[in-house]
């Protein structure tokens, strides 16, 4: 399964740079020019990750747009993209519940690392949920079979008790008690 990526970059070379990298290793990418549109993809669409510039213009730079991701989908990782000047706040960024960040320029071999490794957290998380949802369903139809495996026993254990007492029976003939237990059993 290919991943969804949401880019956000203000440089439009970095931003088509990106893209075509990201695209060649095989992810399905969209860009946004700035934070706001951005905001607006994220508004309409599911993103595995949002990779952010931490500084573009506009209302909504790359710490917002990180909280704008989290509230929609506390799922979707986001990757920020930083300069050397603002590791401080790439830092404050992941306390906020970024994944990650890069300094510019960004080493594509290591972000393709860190995306592989989002990839393989989110491949584990979908296989222990459907572990979780086998184990539910195994469970309730455990529960179900206990259940009716109850009932049956119930029902053969009151048979038993019936026969028992027609067996014992002292007045009745030896031919009617047969009748009788195999009316019971027949039923």
């Amino acid at each position: 399964m290919s991943m969804s990526i949401l880019l956000a970059d203000d440089d439009p070379v970095i931003r088509r740079l990106f893209e075509k990298r990201l695209i060649d290793e095989g992810y399905d990418v969209r860009v946004a020019v700035d934070g706001v549109e951005a905001a607006g993809l994220l508004a309409h669409s599911n993103f595995d990750v949002v990779i952010t510039d931490l500084v573009m213009p506009g209302d909504i730079g790359g710490i917002e747009l990180l909280q704008i991701s989290k509230d929609k989908n506390p799922l979707t990782e986001v990757i920020v993209i930083t300069a050397h000047s603002s590791i401080d706040t790439a830092v404050d960024a992941m306390k906020k519940g970024a994944v990650d960040y890069l300094e510019k320029p960004v080493n594509f071999d290591e972000l393709f690392l860190r995306l592989e490794k989002i990839a393989q957290l989110k491949s584990l998380v979908r296989s222990a949920d459907d572990l979780r949802n086998a184990m539910d369903i195994t469970e309730s139809s455990a529960a179900q079979t206990i259940q009716n495996l109850e009932i049956t026993a119930a029902d053969l254990q009151l048979k038993l008790d019936t026969i028992d007492d027609i067996l014992r029976t002292d007045t009745l003939q030896d031919d009617v008690k047969v009748a009788q237990v195999r009316k019971i059993l027949d039923a």
